[in-house]
């Protein structure tokens, strides 16, 4: 494993390669979730509950395979997993286009596209979040998972328009193409690496997939870190797709704006994930990683309060600075959290830890969105995104009542943690 001195992974040969395949590869799932839409309803002519349908497909796999898969990546090497996915996913987009050249693409095949392009999705990202320590020591981890973060929230920013330039000149169907490229970049830098991943831990004699997924949901349950951390995710990611259920409904019908100035006001979190992931580093140095978050989310968190004042006009910067603060928030979390789970979980159980946590988290993003979307109907857009960034405020209290408000640092070793025996499996 290569060792850097701080502030240099991308110095880092593999690092910079892992990074860069990372950064093609989101760049492209970005115009993908723009793209796919774009086809069901302007080659296709269906109608919204199918493009809803379409959306949803794409989350299903964590919430049907997310634990089991978790303990099959804890049993190989992660990055022949990643280079399958890849190479799988770079088919599965190129088979669009494909059919609609032959007059042949129907809905059915978009909603498998979808639902196997999602399956992909689960396993290249357990496997790529238990990857990264093989290619970065411990103290570059934090630095590390932040330029991932980074280039993740600017792909955001720049993948929509993309998508639409694209659509614009070649059509949305030729756009998948991009996708199908992005993938075999990624595959491409993930082959080029150097170095030499741990062989997997040895599995206990007779030890069944169950006990493996229970084993992964017990640390995470019963570890007195790991535990508010899954439930602020799942709490935030409910409230987070409650109010965005319905922002383009109360921008549009509520405050009364154009598409375009809503492409604008939607960016904005965007822009701050961007920062949240640049600044994350450096308020883990200077305040710890346990202070420094518990005091992000406290600062952060309350200004979604800001977005349900927004009106036309100058009110509009109420919503444009709402969002902006709860993406530099939720993102500098992200990075200190994903960076804790590498350096504390024992490398055997990693990959069940992270695809425990995603599945728990993930699993309130479809409650959250029929939630704000039920509130909208019964109540008013306004009185939706009160009542979701309402929610969405104080979370930063759950994580507070846990250890980390009394502890600089977050611990680098589930060891060294003061765990009781009794809770460790």
């Amino acid at each position: 494993m290569n060792t850097t001195l701080r502030g240099s992974v991308l110095r880092i040969r593999d690092y910079r390669l892992l990074w860069f395949g990372e950064t093609a590869r989101t760049l492209g799932n970005s115009v993908t979730s723009v793209t796919l839409p774009l086809i069901a309803v302007t080659v296709l002519d269906t109608g919204a509950t199918a493009v809803g349908a379409l959306a949803a497909v794409v989350w299903l796999p964590w919430l049907l395979i997310g634990l089991p898969v978790g303990a099959w990546v804890d049993r190989m090497r992660r990055r022949p997993v990643m280079i399958v996915c890849n190479t799988v996913s770079a088919v599965l987009c190129a088979s669009v286009p494909l059919a609609a050249w032959l007059d042949a693409l129907t809905f059915a095949q978009l909603l498998i596209v979808a639902l196997a392009l999602g399956t992909s999705a689960v396993f290249f990202n357990t496997a790529n979040h238990a990857y990264l320590p093989t290619v970065l020591t411990e103290g570059d981890l934090l630095e590390g998972n932040s330029k991932l973060q980074a280039s993740e929230s600017a792909t955001n920013v720049a993948g929509p328009g993309l998508a639409g330039l694209i659509t614009q000149f070649i059509g949305a169907v030729a756009g998948l193409l991009l996708d199908a490229f992005t993938f075999l970049v990624s595959t491409l830098c993930l082959t080029s690496i150097r170095a030499t991943e741990p062989p997997p831990a040895p599995d206990a004699p007779a030890e069944s997939l169950r006990s493996r997924i229970g084993e992964g949901l017990r640390f995470v349950l019963r570890d007195r870190y790991l535990r508010p951390m899954v439930i602020y995710g799942a709490l935030v990611n409910l409230a987070l797709m409650g109010y965005q259920a319905v922002q383009v409904v109360f921008l549009v019908r509520t405050v009364g704006v154009n598409s375009a100035t809503v492409g604008m006001l939607l960016t904005s979190g965007s822009i701050g994930g961007i920062v949240g992931a640049v600044v994350a580093e450096a308020v883990g140095r200077r305040f710890g990683t346990g202070r420094g978050m518990l005091l992000m989310q406290l600062l952060t968190c309350p200004f979604a309060l800001l977005m349900p004042l927004a009106t036309e006009g100058a009110g509009l910067v109420l919503y444009a600075g709402g969002a902006f603060v709860i993406g530099v928030g939720i993102t500098s979390c992200n990075v200190v959290l994903g960076s804790f789970r590498q350096t504390y979980c024992p490398p055997g159980l990693l990959g069940r830890v992270v695809a425990t946590t995603m599945v728990l988290n993930h699993s309130t993003i479809p409650l959250g969105s029929l939630l704000g979307g039920f509130i909208g109907d019964a109540l008013g857009p306004r009185a939706a995104m009160w009542i979701m960034t309402g929610l969405l405020a104080p979370c930063w209290i759950i994580l507070a009542f846990g250890p980390m408000r009394r502890q600089r640092d977050l611990p680098t070793s589930h060891r060294s943690a003061g765990i009781p025996e009794k809770d460790r499996t």
